[in-house]
């Protein structure tokens, strides 16, 4: 024996696949409220669970030729919704696991840039403590003290032009001296 709820169920389905606006406001009053409190419970945000069943009765309506087998319009409704929402947070759960990716490999980035900087920093240390000492001199106290070049000058009681030709020098060294290092350092930098 069909019940009353089958039987109401089949011409809501009927009306429906006809293209029944009204049979279809009638199925959304009916049942939104309880699939959204459903929906709640799977995403736990009322927002994101209202968006959730509307998005199951936007697919209902499209596909409302296809529905002709439902037997139960509430189990089915119901199960839409489940389903729906466990799309939705296994969509999250894959957005959440790449953004965790993402920020590894960031501090991972970072960290190996930092310790790429630090051997930098201590190879260019040591190639500067080789300097011959007038031009370890003024390569210091230009690069390290930030004195101008008429500072250098008078500090070490020599011309412009003299502290040119020193800083020059010691550049034209360190870059020989490190130049494969310097382009492994650019690579990792703009890789």
């Amino acid at each position: 024996m069909m019940s009353k709820e089958s039987n109401s169920d089949e011409f809501l389905i009927y009306e429906l696949q006809k293209g029944s606006e009204g049979a279809f406001d009638y199925i959304f009053r009916k049942y939104y409220e309880g699939l959204c409190l459903k929906a709640k419970s799977y995403v736990f945000d009322m927002g994101m669970a209202q968006s959730l069943v509307q998005d199951c009765f936007v697919k209902l309506w499209v596909n409302r030729l296809e529905i002709n087998k439902i037997n139960n319009l509430s189990s089915y409704l119901s199960f839409m919704v489940r389903n729906r929402c466990i799309d939705h947070i296994r969509k999250m759960e894959s957005l959440k696991k790449l953004h965790s990716n993402v920020i590894y490999e960031e501090a991972e980035a970072n960290v190996e840039s930092s310790i790429l900087f630090n051997e930098f920093e201590q190879k260019l240390m040591h190639k500067i403590t080789l300097l011959p000492k007038r031009s370890r001199l003024a390569f210091e106290y230009s690069r390290f003290d930030n004195l101008t070049y008429v500072e250098i000058g008078e500090k070490m009681d020599i011309s412009i032009k003299a502290v040119e030709a020193l800083i020059t020098r010691a550049l034209k060294i360190l870059r020989k001296d490190l130049q494969v290092y310097l382009s492994i350092f650019l690579l990792f930098l703009f890789s």
